[in-house]
């Protein structure tokens, strides 16, 4: 795999454009990133320059690193009518090619330029994708089709570059696909045992262990509050 972009961007004050539209409401965000040529600086929180609005659902330790495959853009380009969208467009800061969902697993290790990450977690979209593109249900597309990417945390800090590639060194959790974390989370709700068994997953991010631990404790199917209210922008 290699990284054909990176990307960061500080928090910025995004203004409104003066329709009733709730895409169009002034908000603040770090969604919007630029594309970056030169090496840059990855420590333990992310990358130099980059930083998130909203430090309770993202960025983190665990969620140090955003990453997006390359491979799902021509999908996205077509079923969105955005023939334009580039990389970056998913807010990520790694886009990769040569890899997707189902072939790399929580927990994978990877050498990058002078720094190591592992794979944590599945990204889980939330509205601020939606308001972006201006499509209302585009967080929950993403999430019912698989195509999430994924979070790096930092194992050892270094510099990363465009056009570098990946070499994965560590494997430890094989039976934990990426794609296999997303169906349990998402698509099989019901299914205690799955849930236990993955929140078991020592290298999983600590949120997806706490979530998935309390799911499979649960007597009934759970519902939907927190995930609809990630997924649904504000009125």
């Amino acid at each position: 795999m290699k990284l054909i972009a990176l990307q960061v961007g500080p928090v910025a004050e995004i203004a409104g454009t003066g329709t009733d539209e709730w895409w169009d409401h002034p908000w603040r965000s770090g969604f919007l990133k630029r594309s970056i040529t030169a090496p840059a600086q990855l420590g333990p929180l992310g990358l130099a320059g980059d930083a998130q609005a909203d430090l309770v659902n993202h960025g983190g330790q665990d969620k140090a690193v955003c990453v997006y495959p390359a491979t799902h853009y021509p999908y996205w380009r077509s079923a969105l009518g955005l023939p334009g969208l580039s990389h970056g467009a998913f807010g990520e800061n790694f886009t990769l090619d040569g890899v997707a969902e189902d072939a790399v697993c929580i927990g994978d290790v990877l050498h990058i330029g002078s720094a190591t990450v592992q794979i944590s977690q599945p990204r889980q979209p939330c509205w601020k994708l939606a308001r972006r593109w201006r499509v209302k249900d585009l967080a929950l597309q993403v999430e019912q089709t698989g195509r999430t990417g994924w979070y790096f945390r930092v194992l050892k800090p270094g510099e990363v570059a465009p056009g570098q590639a990946l070499t994965l060194v560590g494997r430890p959790h094989p039976e934990w696909p990426v794609a296999l974390a997303n169906r349990i989370m998402h698509h099989r709700k019901e299914d205690r045992a799955a849930a236990a068994a993955l929140a078991a997953c020592p290298a999983l991010s600590a949120s997806w262990r706490e979530s998935l631990a309390r799911r499979a404790k649960e007597p009934q199917p759970p519902g939907e509050p927190a995930s609809q209210s990630r997924l649904n922008p504000p009125s």
